[in-house]
């Protein structure tokens, strides 16, 4: 797919600007640029002046912080479709976090400087991105809540709901399970006690990264248990 058209379906069918009209989309395709990046590389880190952000076109990005000590906390992983880093180019115009590919990644970058001034022009772009924004915010509340009210083995139930079903019934987990471990607010250890507890009550089947959901009514119960 020439690189054009990839850039203007990235943007079309991303959360931040679905349904933007032409005159829109246009001007704002034409500052963007599409970059690959291989598994593993660093896009920023935290504390780094904010140059823009990010719309992944293929692939998947972890959004995490780092200890005093060095231990990885990741705040969330984004997938293709999903916005990310914009919130940086406002206030301090500092990244808050750090962001790193998790596989062969392909994304839609937008320079800070311009998007703005495109912004000063372009109401719809902006209130589009006010709704985009809202949305992440209910979410980012939902995570926090997440953590507050529910124990490990609730908080996997919900995720592993989460997950997109295959062909064969299966689902399959997008990232390792010490980076899902980290997603989740926990360690390796109680991830796998959880994984086992769930598997052993009969909810789910484990094979690697495979799932299979034996029982989604009862998955679901557990979700929805609070500490």
């Amino acid at each position: 797919m020439h690189s054009s058209h990839k850039i203007r379906e990235t943007l079309k069918f991303c959360r931040m600007f679905a349904g933007l009209p032409d005159c829109d989309l246009d001007p704002l395709c034409s500052l963007a640029r599409l970059k690959t990046e291989e598994r593993g590389t660093l896009l920023f880190s935290e504390g780094e002046e904010a140059a823009g952000f990010y719309v992944i076109a293929a692939g998947r990005v972890k959004i995490y912080k780092l200890s005093a000590d060095g231990k990885e906390r990741i705040l969330h992983i984004v997938h293709s479709g999903d916005t990310f880093a914009e919130a940086a180019i406002f206030g301090d115009g500092r990244y808050p976090a750090f962001a790193e590919t998790l596989c062969p990644t392909e994304l839609v970058f937008l320079h800070g400087r311009e998007f703005l001034n495109l912004l000063h022009n372009r109401s719809g772009i902006a209130i589009n991105m006010i709704a985009g924004l809202s949305q992440f915010l209910r979410q980012f509340a939902h995570q926090i809540e997440e953590l507050t009210f529910k124990d490990v083995p609730a908080r996997l139930a919900g995720y592993l709901l989460g997950l997109k079903v295959e062909a064969d019934g299966s689902c399959r987990l997008p990232v390792s399970k010490s980076q899902l471990a980290s997603n989740l607010g926990t360690v390796s250890e109680t991830l796998s006690r959880s994984l086992r507890k769930l598997a052993d009550e009969e909810l789910i089947r484990v094979e690697g990264k495979r799932i299979e959901i034996l029982d989604r009514e009862l998955l679901e119960e557990m979700a929805e248990k609070t500490i």
